[in-house]
């Protein structure tokens, strides 16, 4: 079990973007460079929110099947989840239902409950709705798209790890979420993330500096 980030941590992460990061945690040769990261499946709704930062409470759903009987208790132990967990929370929820194009399983209702327990934000492969409420909560979206119904709303399982664009996210991983995209950081490396990210930076300028200098040539760029 690793120890949460500090919120000065916590904030010097969400000072930088997700793609920087993406290419920070390469350096640490802790995972394949095609594994930890989403696809452009799971869309950032809200871009103009920046940067989230947070811990997974996971949970899978089915809002499609018609006639199943839903256990609220799953729910529930969600919530209780959020509440017990590192903060801030960030929610990947787990569309398993048989149509998941069709598939609704989050609105304003939970979003205000979730972020009264401390949760800021939401990752999932299924659906969302409420996006102007939602917005305007300052709840982050991340999701394929809108659905407008609920349709037979319902919790299956809380805390189990859920695969989501090819990533797992296990309950206790920390994400990381911008209009570029989802990462999740190892717990292992998120303390010496930040001072990677940051000589990542500075290297791209002092490149985007030099292409843009008077000794810039094609036969040098091969030479680099």
């Amino acid at each position: 079990m690793y120890e949460p980030l500090n919120a000065d941590e916590l904030n010097a992460l969400r000072r930088i973007d997700t793609a920087t990061i993406a290419n920070a945690i390469e350096h640490f040769d802790i995972r394949s460079n095609t594994d930890g990261f989403m696809g452009w499946d799971i869309r950032c709704m809200f871009p103009e929110m920046g940067v989230m930062v947070g811990y997974a409470v996971t949970a899978t759903l089915d809002t499609t099947t018609h006639g199943r009987v839903h256990d609220r208790e799953a729910r529930f132990q969600m919530f209780e989840a959020i509440d017990a967990s590192p903060k801030p929370v960030v929610l990947a929820l787990k569309d398993v239902s048989s149509k998941p194009r069709h598939g609704c399983h989050f609105g304003d209702g939970l979003a205000t409950v979730s972020m009264r327990l401390g949760a800021i934000g939401l990752v999932t492969d299924g659906g969302v709705r409420d996006v102007d409420t939602v917005r305007d909560m300052g709840f982050h979206y991340f999701s394929p798209g809108m659905v407008p119904a609920h349709g037979n709303f319902g919790f299956l399982e809380a805390q189990v790890p859920v695969l989501i664009s090819g990533v797992l996210v296990n309950p206790g991983d920390l994400i990381h979420a911008d209009a570029n995209g989802v990462v999740t950081i190892p717990n292992e490396i998120a303390r010496d993330v930040v001072a990677a990210a940051n000589e990542v930076l500075q290297r791209e300028e002092e490149y985007r500096d030099w292409v843009n200098g008077d000794d810039f040539s094609v036969e040098k760029l091969r030479q680099r």
